[in-house]
């Protein structure tokens, strides 16, 4: 049995503890009879990614940090695909290229990837069970801030953060409870995070209005926290490499790369 080390931090910064785990998954995580499939095998080709994803952010190109996201049919640049496995680079730019256009409207640094999903996570009545993960490598140098995660389409909250690397070897396990509640945050250290690891949620509605989000990391079981709000709220899938910002304020000045495989979306059909 391996064993992952993995601290608890409560919101305002309260309740730091660390424990030993490496339990099987809850039985809330078997799968029901009535499975289907909504991504899979989606990094096979680029027309393949372009059936199941969009290039860029939602909203466009820009976000909290200091990249700027670029890519599309034509520009593989920032996003790319080798073998089934999706690479996002940042490059570091040295031209002025003015401020992000998102809070905290920061100097744009980098060039930068990022791809979100055609098809929402909507957890309800109907699909009340979902799973959502991927294999990846990502950079953990202080200036890089990969992610894997779920955010509102017609508002945030809420947010459900499945990888989140802020410029060391900690992934962030968050969740944003509710517009009053604040955010349930599972760190964990990894072993060399540049190496391949899967990280993966398993959400499940437990209430006519919350959910329940249970977070693994190499298939084992870190933690739990509740998604207030979340039940029939469409929920955004994104995969990107920013930079700067919360991570720190002097990323690399070479290219850095961030892989994914083997991502996978699925749901129970009630």
């Amino acid at each position: 049995m391996t064993h992952t080390r993995r601290r608890f931090l409560t919101a305002g910064g309260a309740g730091l503890a660390a424990a030993a785990v490496g339990w099987p998954r809850p039985a809330a995580a078997a799968r029901p009879a009535a499975w289907e499939t909504v991504i899979g095998d989606s990094f096979a080709d680029y027309a393949t990614l372009e059936s199941s994803w969009n290039y860029l952010y939602p909203w466009g190109s820009d976000h909290n940090g200091t990249a700027r996201m670029y890519g599309g049919p034509t520009d593989h640049n920032h996003v790319s695909l080798d073998g089934g496995t999706l690479t996002l680079r940042a490059t570091r730019i040295d031209w002025d290229e003015g401020n992000s256009s998102a809070d905290p409207h920061l100097p744009i640094r980098y060039h930068s990837g990022a791809i979100h999903a055609r098809q929402h996570v909507v957890v309800g009545p109907q699909f009340p069970e979902w799973e959502v993960k991927g294999s990846f490598r990502a950079p953990s140098v202080p200036g890089t801030w990969p992610a894997f995660w779920l955010t509102g389409v017609n508002s945030w909250p809420p947010e459900s953060d499945i990888l989140e690397y802020k410029g060391d070897a900690r992934n962030w396990f968050n969740t944003y409870r509710n517009a009053s509640g604040g955010w349930s945050n599972t760190l964990v250290d990894v072993a060399d995070p540049g190496a391949w690891h899967s990280y993966r949620a398993w959400i499940a509605q437990v209430s006519a209005t919350d959910v329940d989000i249970h977070y693994y990391l190499d298939d084992n079981w870190v933690g739990q926290h509740r998604g207030a709000g979340f039940v029939d709220q469409p929920l955004w899938i994104i995969v990107n490499l920013q930079m700067e910002g919360s991570s720190g304020s002097s990323g690399p000045t070479t290219d850095t790369l961030y892989h994914a495989r083997d991502l996978y979306v699925g749901r129970s059909r009630a």
